[in-house]
């Protein structure tokens, strides 16, 4: 009987135990439904589509308005419908963007679009961090990205290879384009975002598909 008691007292966690291991469950950002909790900004927009959403013309920025996040893991499903399928998940955003151009500028974009650069290829923090390649899906097929952010560092693993190592410190190539992020470091927490951009000089529209968007704290 005391042996019975000890389980029953260690197998139900409660207080700050419980709290804790709660507080390090995986989160749905998105519900699936619906846009609530978060905001869109500058051109083209995000359509929920069968429990998906849906990236349209751009660029914009779709944002998570509820709170800032510090050391945490970011988990996005996603798909293209194109080679050329343009998107990219901020992370970091120092402040509450006034416009799409502000979190390129004020906090990291890991990219979707799979480049042939090694820094702005998918997986690498644009223009700054760059990513191993070979660890997409085939086109159609659903992509996991996980990014890990912990103080200063992120790391990047794509359908569960880790292919960025992201330190703020190392040196990164020189900003030669207007668009391309400015440099210096970002805050030890931020709000996170999804980029819309697609390439309207083309005929043939593209989309990316996400159907997850989640968080889980360190």
């Amino acid at each position: 009987m005391l042996v019975t008691a000890c389980v029953a007292q260690t197998s139900a966690p409660s207080g700050p135990a419980k709290s804790a291991a709660k507080s390090k469950e995986w989160r749905q950002l998105f519900n699936g439904r619906d846009t609530d909790g978060w905001q869109h900004l500058g051109p083209g927009s995000f359509v929920v589509e069968d429990g998906m959403l849906r990236t349209e013309g751009g660029m914009g920025l779709l944002w998570y308005t509820r709170e800032k996040f510090g050391d945490c893991v970011v988990r996005v499903v996603y798909k293209g419908t194109h080679e050329s399928s343009n998107s990219g998940v901020f992370v970091r955003i120092a402040d509450k963007p006034k416009d799409e151009w502000f979190a390129v500028h004020h906090g990291y974009e890991v990219q979707i679009l799979d480049a042939q650069n090694e820094y702005h290829r998918t997986g690498a923090i644009y223009s700054l961090g760059k990513a191993a390649a070979g660890a997409s899906k085939p086109l159609g097929e659903w992509n996991t990205m996980e990014i890990t952010l912990k103080g200063d560092l992120i790391s990047i693993s794509l359908n569960g290879t880790k292919i960025n190592d992201f330190d703020p410190k190392q040196t990164p190539p020189e900003r030669t384009k207007e668009w391309e992020p400015e440099r210096g470091p970002r805050p030890p927490s931020g709000y996170i975002g999804l980029q819309n951009h697609d390439d309207y000089e083309r005929s043939t529209r593209t989309s990316v598909y996400f159907k997850e968007v989640s968080v889980r704290s360190l």
